[in-house]
């Protein structure tokens, strides 16, 4: 029950659109009065407006979506279904396995449905609707009819209902701090997404460099790689990460050093997350992902070098696809769209030289 409260929903907007039938709540045109309840219909019968139903469309459907992060509920009253002589086994989603189940909220009774996001797609889920501000989830819920004999005479119910989401949000600020970072654009299912990948001073990962960090060897790199627009829509996994002698990610023309490959670790110097059991910055988990490493150099000048990443972006449908597994001798190999995959480079990373002690020398 407690995903029905409000202060744990993210919800921007939620539809609905029910509809039952073609006989579905008939009464007398003498008696519909009211078109805020009932609709005539040719002149001969009414119907129920969309939330009510009953012989005289007096009696309301209480019904209640739930847009949260990673899932999307609805819930309706028992009572509805009863005067349509549907039962609980009768209702589910577009994908029959997805049923509905009955729940006691404060003395009355509900079907409901609670649909996670990487479950959206194989119950049924509409294809998304986008454009440039929003990204809208639409399920249905729907009643199989008795069946008697090889007829039937009760109307199908059939309630739509859609989960509407922010896009993008930003944040402005009247003096904006402009950091020293490396900023990608992807596509991926018409959807525009902004990634960036930039170092921070320490483990906090409060304040990033503003120019081309200067770090001395042994002390730690702390890289925070996040997709900042949409927000907490994408998780992001980062494939692979390595350092090369020069801009050119592949450039085989001097050094290179491996930092990460298929989503692990391949240094024993680089960790993921932010220190701590939290799951944030871990890999695959969410919209930001942070690692760090002991500052090194090349043996060779330039001793300087530039840091690049493969990355991709996977939708809620993707589920644990988008989790790396790191401790298996052999790791999952995933189908990814090309689309959402992509190469961020930042650089230079210079070594803090020592300062050599001067010795004077007085005559």
């Amino acid at each position: 029950m407690t995903h029905y409260q409000k202060s744990k929903v993210f919800l921007h907007l939620a539809t609905l659109l029910c509809a039952v039938g073609s006989i579905s709540g008939e009464c007398e045109i003498s008696q519909c009065s009211d078109p805020s309840t009932c609709v005539l219909s040719q002149r001969r019968t009414c119907k129920c407006a969309v939330g009510y139903f009953g012989d005289l469309c007096d009696q309301v459907a209480t019904m209640n979506v739930t847009c949260g992060k990673d899932f999307i509920s609805i819930l309706v009253d028992e009572e509805f279904f009863k005067y349509y002589n549907v039962g609980i086994e009768a209702v589910h989603l577009t994908n029959a396995s997805c049923h509905a189940h009955r729940e006691e909220i404060s003395g009355s009774t509900y079907f409901t449905v609670h649909t996670p996001m990487d479950q959206y797609t194989a119950c049924g889920g509409k294809p998304l609707e986008k454009n440039i501000t929003h990204i809208v989830y639409s399920l249905t819920l729907m009643s199989d009819p008795p069946i008697y004999g090889n007829i039937v005479r009760d109307p199908v119910v059939q309630i739509e209902y859609k989960c509407i989401y922010p896009y993008i949000r930003r944040l402005s600020l009247a003096f904006p701090i402009i950091s020293f970072s490396s900023e990608r654009m992807f596509k991926v299912k018409e959807v525009d997404a902004k990634v960036e990948m930039s170092l921070f001073k320490d483990h906090t990962y409060t304040e990033a460099f503003t120019s081309a960090p200067t770090i001395k060897l042994g002390d730690q790199i702390y890289v925070q790689i996040q997709v900042t627009e949409p927000e907490d829509f994408f998780h992001l996994k980062v494939n692979e990460c390595w350092a090369t002698q020069t801009p050119k990610a592949n450039d085989k023309s001097g050094f290179s050093h491996t930092l990460l490959v298929n989503g692990c670790t391949n240094d024993k110097r680089t960790s993921f997350g932010n220190g701590t059991a939290h799951p944030e910055g871990r890999n695959g988990e969410g919209s930001t992902v942070r690692y760090s490493f002991d500052m090194f150099r090349f043996v060779y000048e330039p001793h300087s070098f530039y840091l690049h990443c493969a990355v991709h972006l996977c939708t809620p449908e993707d589920g644990k696809s988008c989790i790396p597994e790191c401790k298996t001798v052999s790791k999952r190999e995933v189908v990814m769209d090309e689309q959402a995959q992509g190469l961020l480079s930042y650089g230079p990373i210079r070594r803090e030289l020592p300062v050599r002690p001067t010795i004077s020398m007085f005559m």
